[in-house]
């Protein structure tokens, strides 16, 4: 179908007119007094949407326009703030079939237009003939009173828009007013193509004792409206949702509750506790236009103590079988971890991804790595897992083994660590041993950090070598 095919001609502003004229009271974001916008970590959204408009005495219909394409209409509650007389909704119906070419075809599939030709030959007039459009299946099937066609060589004259079509989302209400005049009322509604997300830039230290983390939230709007200067609300934390039997969409609304613990996190946003989650408000309004992804800062601390670690994790499948080499050149993980309390930390932070920073001789940001957070209340520990060190590396063995019964073995271990750095280094072994587990020998003392974790702390000179040697007595089952 070419480009011609199928647009809409001037008439079709005029006919939206006329159809409004239908007893229908509009209002746009023109009649916008505020907006609330609530997001959730699920995709939803919850938004209020104040607006001043006029109404008569007795029945009106409300075509409440630039609602969001994905709002869920059995969410949507209207009410008159701050009035003594009351508002009754009758009837609401949401048009979310939004007016263009091809749903404009759609809704006359099986009815009668008017086809415009344009001139074959020079002299020629464009020309006009009825025809009943019979599919839009691949393509457009076309019945004229003599023939039938399969293709359109000019453009259709449409006598009408449907009732049914709207130029955007509106959502019309029947409703019941005691009074005349021009009131505030309040639409609340849920809907979906409202995300959010979190992303931190933790900038290090040069001597690495402490970091200086940023966090900036990351929204997407593909809602289908925008919301003009809106005072934005993010909820962190696992809301449940609702599911019908029937392929409907609803999910549960939070209420308010009692708050507690407000505070203003450096400027960038206030935190709250509400419910079983957490509440944070962007200190400033900002506007969120469809189809738009956009940042904005959540928090910002200074001087957070950090702790930096090398880490070499173990397996626990060598403590079943004999196995004399148990690799080489293992990888030996840099990590770095801080408690969310203290200094301008200590507030609940949503999960994200943490990016990390460190500047160079030059003073040039250079980056280390990131890792993922879970949502992480204070006086949490972050455990960041950045890469594997280049000039520190280990290599395990297994010296000796002995199958006591097919339950039990005993054996022996070498961990061999090499440092190329010039200053020395400290190394976290941390070897996963299945069942019930004793250590009997050991060239350094174990921590026993978990059921089935024991943990050594090993120091490698500069530019030389450690090696730590145990044995352990294991047992996975118990003998019938």
């Amino acid at each position: 179908m070419n480009s011609h095919s199928v647009f809409l001609f001037f008439g079709i502003v005029a006919a939206l007119a006329s159809q409004a004229l239908a007893g229908e009271r509009i209002t746009t974001l023109r009649d916008q007094r505020s907006v609330n916008v609530t997001i959730y970590n699920d995709g939803n959204a919850l938004v209020h949407d104040r607006r001043s408009v006029a109404l008569q005495a007795g029945l009106n219909r409300i075509a409440w326009r630039d609602v969001s394409a994905s709002l869920d209409p059995t969410s949507a509650i209207l009410d008159a703030p701050g009035s003594r007389d009351a508002i009754s909704v009758l009837e609401q119906n949401f048009n979310y079939d939004v007016l263009n070419g091809q749903s404009l075809l759609h809704a006359y599939l099986g009815h009668w237009v008017t086809v415009v030709h344009p001139p074959r030959f020079k002299g020629e007039k464009t020309w006009r003939e009825r025809a009943k459009i019979l599919s839009l299946d691949n393509g457009i099937v076309l019945q004229y009173a003599d023939r039938i066609e399969t293709r359109l060589d000019g453009y259709i004259d449409f006598p009408a828009v449907p009732k049914s079509l709207r130029d955007r989302p509106t959502l019309t209400l029947d409703v019941q007013s005691p009074s005349f005049g021009r009131r505030d009322l309040d639409l609340r509604y849920l809907t979906s193509g409202l995300t959010w997300s979190v992303d931190y830039v933790a900038t290090l230290a040069p001597d690495r004792s402490s970091m200086r983390l940023l966090g900036l939230v990351t929204l997407q709007n593909t809602s289908g409206t925008s919301y003009d200067n809106a005072r934005l609300q993010l909820v962190a934390g696992s809301i449940h949702t609702a599911v019908r039997p029937q392929p409907l969409k609803s999910i549960a609304l939070v209420t308010s509750g009692t708050t507690a613990d407000v505070y203003s996190v450096n400027g960038s946003a206030a935190q709250q506790d509400m419910f079983e989650y957490h509440l944070y408000t962007i200190s400033h309004r900002t506007t969120i236009l469809n189809k738009q992804t956009k940042q904005l800062a959540l928090l910002s601390a200074a001087r957070v103590p950090v702790r930096t670690t090398l880490e070499l994790h173990g397996y626990s499948w060598y403590y079943y079988t004999r196995r004399p080499t148990l690799g080489d050149r293992l990888p030996v993980g840099v990590y770095v971890s801080f408690v969310n309390r203290g200094g301008e930390l200590g507030i609940p932070l949503p999960a994200g991804i943490v990016r990390v920073y460190a500047n160079d001789a030059n003073g040039l940001a250079q980056y280390l790595g990131s890792d993922s957070i879970q949502h992480t209340p204070r006086d949490e520990s972050v455990r960041l897992h950045l890469g594997d060190a280049f000039d520190v590396v280990a290599s395990m063995r297994q010296t000796d083994f002995t199958l006591e019964t097919k339950c039990e073995s005993r054996g022996s271990y070498d961990v061999h660590l090499l440092n190329a750095k010039d200053a020395p280094q400290s190394v976290k072994v941390l070897e996963l041993i299945p069942g019930d587990w004793h250590i009997t020998k050991e060239d350094l003392p174990h921590v026993k950090t978990s059921a089935n974790t024991a943990s050594w702390t090993v120091p490698v000179p500069a530019r030389g070598s450690t090696d730590l040697t145990y044995t352990a007595d294991v047992r996975w089952c118990r003998d019938r």
